[in-house]
């Protein structure tokens, strides 16, 4: 999955945690302020992209991340690690 679709499915992600769509998912948006998410949601959201993706993101992962970029980039490097099935 190239992260072009990965931003689109954080999008909706995003969408299915606070109820708004967010218009443009920039690398440099950050979770909180430029997308309004409090600390509750950002959980909500890590437990939906570990669901959708079929990874795990530990504690210390998680507080590095503070930007859209930042945490598809995480997905990324997760994603390659994850075994491939066939």
């Amino acid at each position: 999955m190239n992260r072009e679709a990965m931003k689109q499915v954080l999008a909706e992600l995003v969408e299915n945690e606070t109820g708004i769509r967010p218009d443009n998912l920039a690398d440099d948006t950050v979770l909180t302020e430029g997308l309004g998410m409090d600390s509750i949601d950002l959980v909500g959201l890590v437990v939906q992209i570990e669901n959708r993706f079929k990874i795990k993101i530990d504690t210390v992962e998680l507080r590095q991340v503070s930007t859209v970029g930042q945490i598809l980039d995480l997905l990324q490097e997760k994603l390659a690690l994850a075994p491939k099935v066939a």
